[in-house]
């Protein structure tokens, strides 16, 4: 089926750029919100990521009217009568988006696709809640949406195949990278990212290393940015919800930090507030340094790069052993969706395994889970690899075969 308009069901920041990518790509978009104001800060959104474009010389003023004329904003549903797809960007409350999804089946066509950009809330529970399970799915951008490449695609239980390939073809209209993930809590990237940022925190409440030494050993490894950084961006509240979700659905392995809770009982949720981990405008970090005094330090606490990468390659292992994507793909998503390289080279997680070699990757993880416990215990996939002689680009083959 064919795209021919689309709509975006919540005026937020990743709702706005998600219809600025759709009127981007020559769509129409509705763009619908229950709050007037809300839905002007959207449309102020979108305006101003066309205007850069202008700034920049990438695109002429009419240019920009002409996208913004495809966007359409409204507080009904008057105009979805004839979508083809809605994607829904509110709160992450599976009842409102169930509500959401109650109320779109009143009004759009039986043809409808109903896609959410949820990030880790389950696809199957809300496509039970709707009558037409084979047309819902997952579709996660990530933030910024209108600068990030990546889309996860997420089937639910009983999405059939139409609606994947539908779903996939109108991402890659979007000059997006679609890579369709199993459902699991936390889909991929972000069941990934969450051990390696809530490894840096242990790290941090410990005593090991403080935040900006870690930050820089991290860039020099091959991070974009380092963990304290990006959870100052992503909000440490959400953080912490991320981490307690995974928490309840994985257990041990994901327990979070105690210190993500110390920050945001003190008001420290990162950028968006002007204060996280590190201080931002006239804020500083000194009440952070206060708050990890109270901690006990722990005298056999050390800082590695490795502390932190093992995790998310032990991870990355648990999902390709259950089969929530492909090895090629899993690497794709992570340098996609967190821009991670290794010596120089845009490598993921199973690519630098192998790099490292798997039996290094595995004694680490051993020696780590000694010290530190269930966090590190290591895959069972890894330990087949390793028994198996895959012991990555030394042996020819690992989770990548190489010539």
């Amino acid at each position: 089926m064919y795209i021919f308009k689309a709509a975006v069901v919540g005026a937020g920041t990743m709702g706005g750029e998600i219809a600025q990518v759709i009127s981007f790509s020559g769509l129409p978009v509705v763009l619908k919100d229950v709050d007037q104001k809300m839905l002007d800060k959207g449309m102020e959104t979108i305006r101003e990521i066309y205007q850069s474009r202008v700034d920049k010389g990438k695109m002429s003023a009419g240019e920009m009217e002409s996208k913004m004329a495809l966007i359409e904003p409204t507080l009904s549903y008057d105009s979805f009568s004839d979508v083809d797809i809605v994607i829904e960007a509110v709160p992450e409350k599976m009842n409102i988006k169930k509500r959401v999804l109650a109320d779109l089946e009143e009004v759009v066509p039986e043809t409808t696709i109903f896609a959410s950009n949820t990030s880790a809330l389950s696809i199957s529970e809300m496509a039970a809640a709707t009558k037409r399970p084979g047309k819902v799915i997952g579709m996660h951008f990530f933030n910024p949406a209108h600068v990030m490449k990546l889309v996860e695609i997420i089937p639910g239980l009983e999405t059939t195949q139409d609606t994947i390939d539908d779903v996939v073809m109108f991402t890659e209209s979007l000059r997006k990278l679609a890579v369709v993930v199993q459902e699991c809590p936390g889909f991929l990237v972000n069941r990934l990212l969450m051990p390696y940022l809530n490894e840096a925190t242990y790290a941090l409440q410990e005593g090991a290393a403080d935040a900006t030494e870690i930050d820089e050993k991290l860039t020099e490894f091959g991070m974009p940015m380092g963990p304290f950084t990006l959870m100052d961006m992503l909000g440490i509240d959400v953080c912490q919800y991320v981490g307690e979700y995974l928490y309840s659905e994985y257990g041990p392995r994901m327990e979070p930090a105690k210190f993500f809770y110390e920050l945001v009982k003190a008001g420290r949720l990162g950028e968006k507030n002007g204060k996280g981990f590190y201080g931002y405008g006239d804020e500083s970090d000194e009440p952070v340094k206060e708050l990890l005094a109270a901690f006990p330090k722990a005298g056999n606490s050390k800082f590695t790069v490795e502390r932190l990468v093992y995790p998310m390659i032990n991870e990355a292992v648990l999902a390709l052993q259950e089969h929530i994507a492909t090895a090629p793909d899993i690497d794709m998503a992570m340098i996609a969706g967190t821009g991670i390289t290794y010596q120089g080279e845009r490598k993921g997680p199973l690519a630098i395994a192998d790099e490292m070699g798997l039996d290094c990757v595995l004694e680490g993880l051993e020696e780590l889970f000694q010290q530190y416990g269930e966090r590190f215990r290591p895959a069972r996939l890894l330990k087949t690899k390793v028994r198996a002689g895959h012991l990555g680009v030394k042996a020819g083959r690992g989770f990548h075969e190489y010539a």
